[in-house]
């Protein structure tokens, strides 16, 4: 009987963010796999740390964490047949995801390779939406209105395009293109509503007003949020 690949929403960044079911399941599985840089300690792994149990087989997926080569499928080729091969021998696994699997969640890349051979179950964690709506005191949307999430690498015209006529949206992925995002929102007259969050819920969080970032100073984990109204519930 093959074991069952959990992939785990670990949440934001707070290990005290975990929900009650993915620390059952990390103190239950025998291997644990998460992603990591090429070099360096894994985040994912940093957030789970204060909960991790001794004995456990560890896989660290390396991987470039650059825009320009992620996805990289051979790793991901590589992660699963490593995983594979547990599962196989009837031992659970769980892969750490930051934030929620679903949720531009990096999990789904094994996902998509395991499923139809393993039983594979995907349990929910806290957003990075959802905490840095918490973090800055600012409802995402009200009543009716529309919430966009834009991955601020698309193009500049595209953000514009898309920015225009909402009601809400969350401007995910921020990092270098911070100077993009800052002119669609100034041409947009949206700059004054914008709140900006990096890090969020971690011990290097950061709340600022959108003036008060450097330029070319945001790291990829940070988000800003925007409400045509200022405030959702007006």
């Amino acid at each position: 009987m093959t074991g069952t690949l959990y992939g785990l929403g670990i949440g934001p960044g707070d290990p005290e963010l975990i929900t009650l079911k993915a620390l059952r399941l990390l103190r239950a599985v025998e291997v644990i796999a998460y992603p990591a840089p090429e070099h360096g300690d894994s985040l994912a792994r940093r957030i789970v740390a204060p909960h991790l149990p001794e004995g456990r087989t560890e896989i660290a997926i390396r991987m470039p964490l650059v825009e320009a080569r992620f996805p990289a499928q051979e790793v991901y080729d590589s992660a699963a047949l490593k995983l594979g091969e547990h599962l196989h021998a009837g031992r659970d696994a769980a892969v750490l995801c930051e934030g929620d699997p679903f949720f531009y969640g990096s999990f789904m890349y094994l996902f998509g390779r395991m499923a139809e051979n393993f039983r594979v179950e995907v349990v929910p964690g806290v957003s990075s939406l959802t905490a840095c709506a918490a973090v800055l005191g600012a409802p995402l949307a009200a009543r009716n209105d529309v919430l966009t999430v834009v991955p601020a690498p698309l193009p500049e015209a595209e953000l514009l395009a898309r920015l225009k006529d909402c009601d809400a949206a969350a401007i995910i992925k921020v990092g270098r293109h911070l100077d993009k995002v800052r002119r669609v929102l100034e041409d947009l007259r949206l700059s004054a509503d914008a709140r900006y969050v990096e890090h969020a819920t971690m011990a290097s969080q950061r709340v600022l007003t959108l003036d008060q970032v450097s330029e070319d100073a945001a790291p990829y984990f940070s988000m800003i949020l925007v409400h045509r109204r200022g405030e959702a519930w007006r």
